[in-house]
């Protein structure tokens, strides 16, 4: 498995309904999933903002795989 499919699984564990965007809903979804019960909507929306290069308040793949790679290098 290539390092980009790794992060295009990664990816799809949070872009629940597969549109290519992870929404503050969908990221929640995914950490309670994770076993994360107590993150809120609030909490992803400060993730993502955080996040988001554009500012369309999602997560992209390509936002994503920024966020990966940085998370690889540690």
């Amino acid at each position: 498995m290539t390092d980009a499919d790794a992060a295009r699984q990664a990816f799809n564990k949070f872009d629940l309904n597969g549109d290519g965007f992870v929404t503050p809903d969908e990221f929640k979804q995914a950490m309670s999933a994770m076993g994360d019960h107590t993150f809120t909507v609030g909490q992803a929306e400060a993730v993502l903002n955080a996040k988001d290069q554009n500012g369309d308040g999602l997560l992209s793949f390509e936002e994503f795989l920024d966020v990966y790679h940085k998370a690889q290098e540690h």
